[in-house]
């Protein structure tokens, strides 16, 4: 299989050689699994994974005002000032966006009418911790505890009843994937078959 210019008359089996094999024989690459990489997989699947945590400054306000300002849309309703044409939105959000480094979701986007809906959003914090994280932080009452690693019973850990169980023949069974390496499993003695 031989290629000919036809324009120039030449015999260009070796340029297209060279092409084919420059474009099409790059090595495939293989997929490497490092720490960091399953690390960064497991951290993106957790609670309000879209949400980045957001602790607004004290002059938010002040800032939001100032892009406004600069950008001649707060002329005479102040805050109220409504926000019709879609352009001048979009320049306040951006810039909103490169100052205070939080953007808008597009999700509320529609709900931002005015300067001053644009002011409450940035002053709004942003708090991304799961629920049973948060109960871990706060300062509960005297009377009241919360065990955040539970104990399994295992005969021949337990120290507490003398590897005596309550249920003696009920297997304790680590049925899920998640928890196997983590929780050892008992299967009880049975007296009859």
């Amino acid at each position: 299989m031989a290629a000919v210019n036809l324009r120039k008359g030449i015999f260009v089996k070796q340029i297209i050689a060279a092409r084919l094999q420059r474009c099409y024989a790059t090595a495939k690459q293989q997929k490497t699994n490092t720490l960091a990489a399953v690390g960064e997989s497991i951290a993106s699947k957790g609670f309000l994974r879209p949400h980045k945590p957001y602790a607004p400054p004290k002059d938010a306000a002040e800032r939001v005002r100032a892009i406004a300002a600069a950008l001649q849309l707060n002329k005479s309703g102040g805050d109220q000032q409504k926000l019709t044409e879609l352009e001048d939105k979009f320049k306040l959000l951006s810039a909103c966006f490169e100052e205070l480094k939080h953007g808008v979701p597009n999700s509320q986007v529609h709900e931002i009418n005015t300067i001053a809906d644009v002011v409450a959003f940035y002053e709004k914090p942003v708090d991304t911790t799961v629920p049973l994280d948060a109960l871990k932080r706060i300062e509960l009452p005297e009377n009241l505890h919360i065990q955040h690693e539970y104990l399994r019973f295992h005969p021949d850990t337990d120290t507490k009843f003398n590897g005596k169980s309550a249920f003696p023949k009920s297997s304790t069974l680590v049925t899920g994937l998640k928890y196997r390496r983590k929780y050892e499993g008992h299967e009880a003695k049975r007296s009859w078959p």
